[in-house]
């Protein structure tokens, strides 16, 4: 026999009660007397009582739904900020559709029309390049959508990550003020803003200041996958390329493998630098050195900064910019 869902009516009609009474019970209102208040709480439970979120949104004008777009929900560095999302969302009572959009374009732009269909209350975003479509559908939506971890060159998107620049910088300086001076550049396609625009500018402005003359043969665009880092090791061996900078974690992890199962010593023949610190720079032998970033707080700070949006609070700085470290550990001589 199938399950008939239970009503506001079918609760209100059990408790003879009124359908508001019901209503401001279920949402917390103190204006209900103490024995009428449990009297509606004793049939909630008898009867298995789920109050409908959509017809809820609907009368409020709120869906209390957050929408996600997550590129790849197998890499921990977008994995780590989602658990910030979803803390913070959890004390603001949001619920969070979490889209994996494999980080297609095409995909992108349905994830995003789907959440967008769904009326979510906001969007958090997460990839490394915006198309111009996807700005267009941004522009076009009254929905408030924030950038985590993804930096939006236009500055058009509130956005919370670090400063790739000075992070880049920072990590290919230690490389050279440890001799090295054919210094790799590993990333995700150069089209993404993160990489082509700010990593790779930090990655020259180190060169720069160290007067090491910029050569692009030294550049390596590739995915962030770890089979990816594993085939260019191969090419890094028989090169005169004695450390990298790569921009993600299993990406450097491959490259890591790859080497030393060539025989190549690191760091002694070899250094490597890798961004994100996840779990995955620790979990490799030699452990990764990596430019930290605050993850779960960038994670956490973007849903904060989304609900000030949608109540439309005011908003000091729509670009916020959380402060990064630098781990020395074992690909590096310290």
């Amino acid at each position: 026999m199938e399950k008939q869902t239970v009503t506001i009516y079918d609760v209100a009609r059990e408790a003879g009660v009124s359908m508001a009474t019901v209503s401001r019970v279920v949402n917390g209102n103190q204006n209900v007397k103490p024995a009428t208040r449990q009297r509606v709480n004793d049939v909630i439970d008898k009867l298995d009582y789920r109050p409908n979120a959509v017809a809820r949104g609907l009368a409020s004008k709120k869906s209390t739904t957050i929408g996600v777009i997550i590129p790849d929900v197998t890499n921990g560095y977008f994995a780590s900020l989602a658990r910030g999302i979803d803390d913070v969302a959890s004390m603001y009572k949001y619920n969070i559709i979490m889209e994996n959009s494999d980080e297609n374009d095409q995909k992108e732009m349905l994830v995003l029309n789907t959440l967008l269909a769904k009326q979510v209350d906001g969007i958090i975003f997460m990839g490394n390049r915006v198309t111009d479509k996807l700005r267009d559908e941004f522009s076009h939506s009254r929905t408030p959508i924030v950038f985590a971890g993804s930096v939006d060159d236009q500055e058009s998107v509130p956005s919370v990550s670090i400063d790739y620049v000075e992070s880049t910088a920072e990590a290919v300086s230690k490389l050279i003020k440890e001799g090295n001076k054919k210094i790799a550049f590993i990333s995700g396609s150069l089209s993404e803003p993160i990489n082509g625009k700010y990593r790779l500018a930090g990655y020259k402005q180190a060169l720069k200041e160290a007067g090491i003359k910029f050569d692009e043969k030294l550049i390596f665009e590739t995915d962030y996958s770890y089979e990816s880092g594993i085939k260019l090791a191969s090419q890094l061996k028989d090169t005169d390329i004695t450390a990298a900078f790569a921009g993600d974690d299993r990406l450097a992890a491959g490259v890591l493998n790859g080497l030393t199962d060539q025989g190549v010593k690191v760091p002694d023949q070899f250094a490597l630098i890798t961004s994100n610190d996840t779990q995955v720079a620790q979990l490799v032998r030699p452990q990764l050195t990596s430019i930290t970033q605050p993850l779960y707080d960038i994670g956490a700070v973007s849903m904060r900064l989304l609900t000030k949006l949608m109540n439309k609070e005011e908003i000091d700085e729509p670009t916020i910019t959380l402060p990064y470290g630098l781990d020395s550990r074992e690909t590096t001589k310290k």
